[in-house]
């Protein structure tokens, strides 16, 4: 479809322009006019043809508008019965309604300037056109049915394609205008056609078989308004017709004036009950507006108070969701300050020189050890070294048997329940036959087989090794953080916000790529010890009696690190100043150097830098720590420990006095818990595996399996770390 012919949006302005003729049309007192040009229109709007109806409207002005079409859809051309005058020029009209001769009243027919192709054949319906323009259209014919219309006086067809008049159009004895283009005309011929109207009548005339009268004769019918149907065509003139026919015209110019009478009165009672009507209309339309005032103000007062509880619910929405900021803010703010904590620490133990000093040490003390004295073997506690070791084993059996267990229990629940409670039960049968044994025979059989006694020694050795326990302390710190920093970024998500996402994102890649040193620098131990052990396995080739029941011995009669350092003069609040601040690496220099809280309060960073402390941050705090400590109470030093303490550190303690591994918290209970860590895949276990290298605690063991991808940020897993969580 051509562009001119779509639907087009009417502007402000014409839309204004049409509601305000539809009220002038409406007001009382207004004439018989209906215009609605100028006004953008596509088609006619319902309420025109209302309009029209209902006040019985004479003229319909729509020019100079977009219609393609004359009626739109639900409306009827019997609306517009009583038009006299219906002005259509300069629109975009195609067609004409087929059934346009029911427009019985119309008298003047204006289509100029539109994209008319032809004209229905109802139109020769409209007795009483009188004036009919179809100028500039598309035309190229005329209907046969144009030469009933006996009232027609002008006929504009120019700039149109026709070429032929019907020869119908003879009987039209009522044309005194015609107008059509002669130079493109065939018949008539075009000099017929520029002699004027007459010539063509006295023309088509004399084609047809008539003999031509001039129009004036024939006009005193139309101009009374009298039916057309009357006049008809007469052999011997219309003058002939008239003096025979007096008497006649005298009748009916009385019969209508009775008729003119008659419709006069019916034309009052109508207007009579038309104006009852009305009054009855305007009466229900005050009774529906007062209604549908109080349904609006019932409406805003609905509204109002939805709008009100909208905005209260609103504000507490923004209450909490600000205390939920605040609290992860405040989580964000303490877990960066314990990463960063971390992070010194292990700069400080990278820096450190006198961790290559320690394991120097300890390779000199590892060969110390390596060599066997005679009183030693005399002195060999055997019986209460054996029991040691066997309720090492033991334990260390029972632990492994344990997890074992409680994984495949784990496994077997969601698989298969009920099939796995004969293994359980075959397990913890083993476990139960272990409690059971015999004491007596245990300690004999260890005594005679030299591999549990390897076994005993390699277990105590890994558990006593301080630079073992210290990356195990770490690792489990960093699993922590790295899962209450996986919870936090899941909360996040849940909440929809994005502040400091990017700084949790690097807090967590800084503790990955650290769990994964620490790790290596675990294994890196593990296989340093198990050097020191084979080394002392090729010792033992001498086939020594009870070689590694000293060995256990020694380890077990080792004193702490602390003890040594009372031993030494170090002083308590001082040891327990430096292990506070994770510095008790640096011990054994303050142990070497002799330096108390009193030579601290006199000592500066250059003093402290100049001992091997390099950290300046570690430096002032070390010092502010000490001058608090001094300020708070005089220093006593206790340069040597009680007697009775010295005895009972120097006594053999058994595995069974091995004070637990204590493990600092880092993060505040009341906050994220690991308890509350379930796992994004199934929704139902604990959160149990460490996937590296993006650091994220997000699945359990079961659904770790199969993923090569975290689920959480689709990073690459390069390694999958188990979690065991302490009760």
């Amino acid at each position: 479809m051509p562009l001119f012919f779509r639907k087009r949006k009417p502007s402000e302005e014409a839309r204004k322009r049409l509601e305000y003729q539809m009220c002038l049309a409406k007001e009382a007192g207004a004439d018989d006019i209906l215009d609605i040009s100028k006004c953008e229109l596509s088609e006619i709007p319902f309420g025109a043809f209302a309009t029209c109806k209902v006040l019985q409207k004479k003229v319909l002005i729509v020019h100079t508008n977009h219609l393609t079409s004359l009626l739109p859809k639900s409306c009827s051309l019997l609306s517009l019965a009583t038009i006299k005058v219906l002005d259509l020029h300069d629109n975009q009209l195609t067609v004409l309604p087929d059934d346009i001769g029911q427009l019985t009243a119309l008298q003047v027919l204006n289509v100029e300037r539109n994209q008319l192709t032809y004209l229905p054949r109802s139109i020769g319906n409209l007795l009483q056109l009188q004036t009919l323009n179809v100028k500039d259209n598309k035309l190229k014919e005329l209907p046969d049915t144009l030469g009933e219309l006996r009232s027609l006086r002008t006929l504009d067809i120019s700039e149109n394609e026709i070429q032929r008049l019907p020869q119908i159009l003879a009987h039209v004895r009522t044309l005194e205008t015609l107008s059509l283009d002669a130079s493109s005309m065939v018949y008539p011929l075009p000099e017929l056609c520029g002699a004027g109207t007459a010539a063509v009548q006295q023309f088509l005339c004399k084609e047809s078989g008539l003999e031509y009268y001039p129009p004036s004769q024939y006009l005193l019918p139309v101009l009374e308004q009298d039916g057309a149907e009357n006049s008809r065509d007469s052999p011997d003139g219309p003058t002939d017709s008239f003096s025979k026919n007096e008497a006649e015209w005298q009748n009916r110019f009385s019969d209508y004036e009775k008729r003119k009478e008659q419709k006069m009165l019916e034309k009052l009672e109508f207007e009579r009950r038309l104006d009852l009507g009305q009054r009855e209309h305007a009466r229900l339309l005050r009774q529906s507006h007062n209604h549908k005032d109080e349904i609006l103000q019932t409406v805003r007062q609905e509204q109002t108070r939805l709008e009100q509880g909208l905005s209260e619910h609103q504000r507490c929405l923004d209450a909490e969701r600000q205390r939920l900021q605040e609290q992860l803010k405040q989580t964000e703010q303490s877990i960066a300050s314990r990463i960063q904590k971390l992070l010194q620490d292990n700069q400080r133990q990278k820096k450190s020189s006198e961790i290559l000093k320690s394991l120097e040490n300890e390779r000199i003390r590892m060969e110390q050890l390596m060599s066997i004295t005679q009183e030693e073997t005399e002195n060999l506690r055997q019986r209460e070294i054996a029991s040691a070791m066997q309720q090492m084993l033991t334990e260390s059996c029972k632990s492994r048997l344990i997890q074992t267990a409680y994984e495949s229990q784990r496994q077997s629940m969601v698989q298969q329940a009920c099939s796995s409670m004969a293994e359980m039960d075959k397990r913890f049968q083993k476990i139960l036959s272990w409690q059971q044994m015999d004491q007596n025979k245990a300690i004999s059989q260890i005594l005679q087989e030299s591999a549990m006694q390897k076994a005993a020694f390699e277990a105590l050795q890994v558990k006593k090794d301080l630079m073992h326990r210290q990356i195990r302390n770490q690792i489990r710190l960093i699993e922590t953080e790295l899962l209450q920093l996986t919870q936090l970024e899941l909360k996040r998500k849940s909440l929809d916000t994005e502040a400091l996402q990017e700084m949790i994102s690097e807090q967590r890649w800084a503790l990955s790529n650290l769990l994964q040193q620490l790790l290596k620098e675990k294994k890196q131990r593990e296989e340093e010890l198990c050097d020191i052990l084979t080394e002392l396995e090729a010792k033992s080739e001498t086939k020594q009696e009870n070689y590694w029941l000293i060995q256990y011995q020694r380890l077990l009669n080792q004193k702490p690190l602390s003890l040594k350092l009372q031993e030494e003069g170090m002083e308590r609040q001082l040891v327990a100043l430096l292990v506070e601040l994770s510095a008790e690496h640096y011990l054994p220099i303050f142990a070497h150097h002799r330096i108390s809280l009193d030579m601290l309060n006199r000592m500066s960073p250059g003093d402290l830098a100049k001992v091997g402390i390099l950290e300046a941050g570690l430096q002032h705090e070390i010092l502010r720590r000490a001058r608090d400590l001094l300020d708070v109470s005089p220093v006593r030093p206790e340069m040597k420990p009680p007697k009775d303490e010295v005895l009972r550190a120097l006594e053999p303690p058994t595995a069974s006095q091995e004070p637990p591994e204590s493990v600092r918290p880092s993060a505040p209970p009341a906050e994220l818990e690991v308890q509350t860590s379930e796992c994004v895949v199934c929704l139902e276990r604990e959160a149990q595996m460490v996937f590296l290298t993006c650091g994220h605690v997000c699945c359990c063991q079961q659904c770790c399996q199969p993923l090569r991808t975290c689920p959480l940020c689709r990073q690459e897993i390069t390694q999958s770390l188990r979690i065991y969580h302490s009760s």
